[in-house]
């Protein structure tokens, strides 16, 4: 294809120059989400008209500053095409700090870890067509048409293709966290809820479904792994059942519930946020910090685990008499206690893949759930909260016949 720019990399070129003078602070998932994400369907139907993008070779992999030849222009020309290499950094086949630069650029826009060098995830994302980009763009306006979100002054948004976590507050985001979300065989759902309170060194009830699918498999090779786990298995009115008195070769149904108890192993961390909803979801703390060290975060079965989950629940208790580090010296206790939010903090659990923010970059995330398809778009968008049905009134009463020889009653009333 041509090294002529098209309208995304001439309108990269002027957004480079005057990015400190846009609101980059808007979040992801806000009102203004869809009508950016079309500027950005416009500029790749104007990429896709022009022949996409180039393939880039495996070669470029092993490329570092101050390389020289061939694989360098290839990968110019590519970074050119999507708006992160400006057109005059084209002049010369040395990878210089302009494409360092623009290497840097284009991993943060597909949330890879921006080190301004080409490894595998960074390769595969250049080599997705714009077609498929297209898509996901396309699919992203989809969903937003038929979003039942309100946008309150103060909301969570967690975008699940992203595993990041946002907290808004009027408008702008207040903090920013990595996150792990469900793999693909235990996906986080799309859902709407309200935060209702934090929990400080909470139990962990593991799920039935977990139970069967994790907990009897590492019984039957390991006897111990209950009680190395800290958990506890407890059946009726919580009476505790000794783990060996279990034929775990051929329970299929638990009788039991399993509890892992408080502690800094517990799975869910020290602090859990709780939002109540069908699908039993919830953001809370990890003991395997290391797990946000990865660019692929989709690690666990359906709720989200939050980097720097206390300074989210922090920021949900803002207004009460809770701090940081007043939470802190409470976790530091080791006991269990609910805090109550004032007020209720919606939360939007999205799926959205490909999106314009507001410093005009466009973002791409894989679609790990392969959402991107017309009956996946439907089911992965938030709809509307039904409103709750109103008490019918019921007649009034009637009035009591002297044969009745009763005295009236008090007037009957609508039930809650």
């Amino acid at each position: 294809m041509s090294a002529r720019p098209s309208i995304l990399a001439a309108a990269a070129a002027i957004l480079l120059a005057s990015t400190a003078l846009v609101r980059a602070n808007e979040p992801s998932y806000g009102p203004n989400t869809y009508d950016r994400t079309l500027e950005a369907l416009i500029a790749h139907e104007d990429a896709a008209s022009r022949g996409g993008w180039p393939k880039v070779p495996g070669g470029v992999t092993a490329l570092k500053p101050d390389s020289q030849g061939p694989d360098v222009v290839a990968l110019k020309l590519r970074l050119l095409a999507s708006g992160d290499l400006p057109p005059e950094a084209m002049a010369h086949d040395v990878y210089d700090e302009a494409v360092v630069a623009a290497v840097k650029r284009f991993q943060l826009r597909h949330g890879l870890s921006d080190l301004g060098t080409v490894g595998r995830l960074t390769l595969k994302a250049m080599n997705v067509p714009v077609e498929v980009r297209l898509n996901q763009i396309t699919a992203t306006l989809e969903r937003l048409k038929g979003n039942g979100f309100n946008f309150a002054s103060r909301y969570v948004v967690v975008n699940i293709p992203g595993a990041s976590v946002e907290a808004v507050e009027n408008g702008a985001v207040a903090q920013r966290h990595l996150a792990v979300v469900g793999r693909p065989d235990r996906p986080s759902p799309v859902i709407q809820a309200n935060i209702t309170s934090v929990n400080l060194n909470p139990y962990w009830t593991v799920p039935t479904s977990i139970v069967k699918a994790d907990i009897i498999p590492h019984m039957r090779k390991d006897p111990g792994f209950v009680a190395k786990s800290n958990m506890k298995l407890l059946g009726a009115e919580n009476k505790e059942i000794d783990p060996a008195s279990v034929n775990w070769a051929t329970i299929t149904s638990p009788y039991f519930t399993v509890r892992q108890e408080p502690g800094p192993t517990n799975s869910l961390g020290q602090l859990k946020i709780d939002m109540p909803n069908s699908e039993a979801v919830y953001l809370h703390d990890t003991p395997k910090k290391t797990l946000f060290r990865n660019d692929v975060r989709f690690n666990s079965s359906g709720c989200a685990r939050v980097e720097g989950v206390r300074e989210l629940g922090a920021w949900l208790l803002e207004g009460s008499e809770w701090t940081l580090a007043s939470l802190e010296e409470e976790i530091a206790k080791g006991e269990r206690k609910n805090i109550p939010l004032k007020k209720q903090v919606p939360v939007a659990w999205v799926y959205l893949t490909g999106w314009q923010g507001a410093d005009g970059q466009v973002q791409f995330r894989d679609d790990i759930y392969g959402l991107d398809t017309p009956q996946g778009i439907v089911t992965s968008t938030i709809q509307p909260r039904k409103p709750k049905p109103k008490a019918a009134a019921l007649p009034p009463a009637r009035p009591v016949t002297a044969a009745a020889e009763k005295p009236p009653g008090p007037a009957a009333t609508a039930s809650n």
